[in-house]
Formats: structure tokens, C-alpha cells, sequence
């Protein structure tokens, strides 16, 4: 098996060194590709270390499967390139995930959608832990609306946000920041840039990628996305009406019947789903499972997951364990 990596020095990138393992690539020839500046650098892997090449040097090889965490841009320059070469591209990027035709995946939810399909579409971090909830909820019962609030980590956004944060800890002042306030000791109600009606590209990415998925195109959605003082880790409060009323009990059924999901709802304990805990885990984890007071059919959640395994790399390598037949 030979695998490549596109944004390998990047903190997805480096997620999908230490979890190849875990998905049956341990022996896996690995070759990383990243930016010119990046290009000769060593990093370590396995009991060595990597050495990362120009994408131009990756697309010379023949490799069998190529993940892409370097950003849109690169994924539109390049992903189409490598799938005409017969390579299975799995694109952790925005660049297609709406695209007609192609495939946005969450293994748990629908890998029926993959087909024939050379590119894939890995689905934004928030939206992927979301759907493994929701999914199992609308075969059940069916589901009428979602409202969704998130609280995301600063690894969504990059080391350089990363930075920020710890910079801020010390008492430094990051040069130059990454958001337009300081984010240790705040929350900021913005990911991404505003876009039409107020709302983030991060909001609509929730919006219109969870309609895809769950092959609902006209599911009455909403979300507001905040980013919080947390290294790694997103959280999501959400509100499902449901199309009939049911007990918390068979929601609790459903949920941990579920693939990919960990309940963890004894509040009474104070046990419930916390991002410092779901670091460097591979599964979503849900608590707070209560009635919607205010609505008949309506129930609460709180969903967490690390952004950066589920979110972002495990998805992926659980897609590539699928279109392989490991």
C-alpha cells in the first residue's frame, strides 16, 4: 500500500501519521507532500522520521490512495489531477465538498454514497460529529429541525491560532494574531468569514453539508458557531425536534446502539462528554440527554468529539479502510 499525504507538516496532517495504525496502514508506505517552504524538512515518523517533498514530486509516484489537508486552493488545483491518474483522493478541504457528483462521506452514516467515485469529499469537523448523532435519530424517529450551537476548538482554525492561544496564556502579545480578539479567557462568535444572512462560512458549511449527508435536502437547520479558549476538542449543544414525541430513554437506546458513538449521560455523576477527555479519541461522545421542556417532539444533547481524529483524519482513513476493502 502506498499512501500519500498533501499538508503533512500541518496538525491534520501529523493526525494522519500517528493514526495510520489504528487503520490497518501500520506497514503502509507513507510520503508526505507540503508547501515549498516546508519542502526537505524531516519529521518524525514511525521509529525514523519523513522527509517532505513538493506535491509535483508526489504526483510523480503511484500511489493508491492520497489525503488532502492542505486547503481549498491546493485541493482545487490538484485533487481532480491525481483522481484522472486513477488515484482514490480523499479531500479533507471545502474545495468539493458541495460539488455535484461527488461524495461527502461520514462512514457511519453513508458510505453508500461512494460509488465508482475517485474523489471523495471529507465533511467539515463540526458537521461530521453532528451527523453520526442526528443519522441514527431520523431512522428511528425522523427529525423536523435542528438547532445547533458549537464550541470549537482552536486546532480548527491552525498552529497559528494555536499559537495565539498560548501566547495569550503567557502573557505575550501574538504577532501577528489570527482573530480579531484575544481568545484566552473569551468565547468569539465568529468562525470563519460572514456571508449571506448574517451568517459565518462555518455556519452554512454545518448547514448545507449536513442536508448532503443525511440525503435531507430540505431539513430545517440553524447553527451558530463560537470559538472558545480550548486547544483541541469541539463541543456542540443541540436541540432536535423529533416528528413524534418519544421518552429520553429510547433516545438513550438509539444512541448507544449507534456506530461511532459513546454515551455518556449520568449527569447525576457528573459524567457527561468534555473535549479535555476526548482528546485522541477516534468516536463521538454524547450526554445531556433531556426533554425539550418548551416542545413535545423536542429533545437536548451535547456532542463532543477532537476535531482533529474524527473530525478530520479518522473520517478519512475510516473512508479509505471502506474504498480499499480493509
Amino acid at each position: 500500500m502506498r499512501i500519500g499525504i498533501v499538508g503533512v507538516t500541518g496538525l491534520v496532517g501529523r493526525t494522519f501519521l500517528q493514526a495510520l495504525p489504528l487503520y490497518g496502514f501500520e506497514e503502509a508506505e507513507v510520503y508526505g507532500a507540503a508547501s515549498e517552504r516546508s519542502v526537505g524538512q524531516r519529521i518524525p515518523f514511525r521509529t525514523g522520521e519523513l522527509k517532505v517533498e513538493s506535491i509535483e514530486s508526489l504526483f510523480q509516484r503511484d500511489l493508491d490512495i492520497v489525503f488532502f489537508s492542505a486547503g481549498a486552493s491546493v485541493s482545487r488545483e490538484w485533487a481532480l489531477r491525481f483522481a484522472e491518474r486513477g488515484i482514490r483522493v480523499i479531500d479533507n478541504s471545502s474545495a468539493w465538498r458541495l460539488e455535484p457528483g461527488v461524495p461527502l462521506v461520514v462512514p457511519e452514516v453513508n458510505t453508500h454514497a461512494i460509488g465508482e467515485a475517485r474523489l471523495i469529499a471529507n465533511p467539515n469537523c463540526s458537521t461530521i460529529q453532528l451527523v453520526v448523532v442526528l443519522a441514527p435519530l431520523a431512522k428511528a424517529f425522523g427529525i423536523e429541525r435542528v438547532i445547533v450551537s458549537t464550541y470549537q476548538a482552536v486546532t480548527g482554525t491552525g498552529q497559528r491560532a494555536v499559537a495565539q492561544l498560548m501566547a495569550e496564556r503567557e502573557g505575550r502579545s501574538p504577532n501577528p494574531p489570527v482573530y480579531p480578539h484575544p481568545i484566552d479567557l473569551n468565547c468569539i462568535p465568529q468562525c470563519d468569514i460572514f456571508e449571506a444572512e448574517g451568517y459565518t462560512k462555518e455556519e452554512w458549511k454545518i448547514i448545507r453539508e449536513s442536508r448532503k449527508i443525511l440525503e435531507m435536502p430540505s431539513l430545517a437547520i440553524t447553527a451558530t458557531a463560537v470559538r472558545v479558549p480550548v486547544l483541541g476538542g469541539h463541543s456542540e449543544s443541540v436541540n432536535v425536534t423529533l416528528t413524534r414525541p418519544v421518552s429520553v430513554e429510547e433516545v438513550r437506546a438509539v444512541l448507544s446502539a449507534a456506530p461511532g458513538i459513546i454515551l455518556q449521560d449520568e449527569p447525576e455523576r457528573h459524567f457527561y462528554p468534555m473535549p479535555r477527555y476526548a482528546s485522541g479519541q477516534n468516536e463521538v461522545f454524547v450526554g445531556r440527554v433531556r426533554r425539550d421542556t418548551s416542545h413535545p417532539h423536542g429533545i437536548h444533547l451535547w456532542i463532543v468529539a477532537d476535531n482533529l481524529r474524527k473530525g478530520a483524519a479518522t473520517n478519512a482513513l475510516q473512508i479509505a479502510q471502506h474504498v480499499l476493502g480493509l
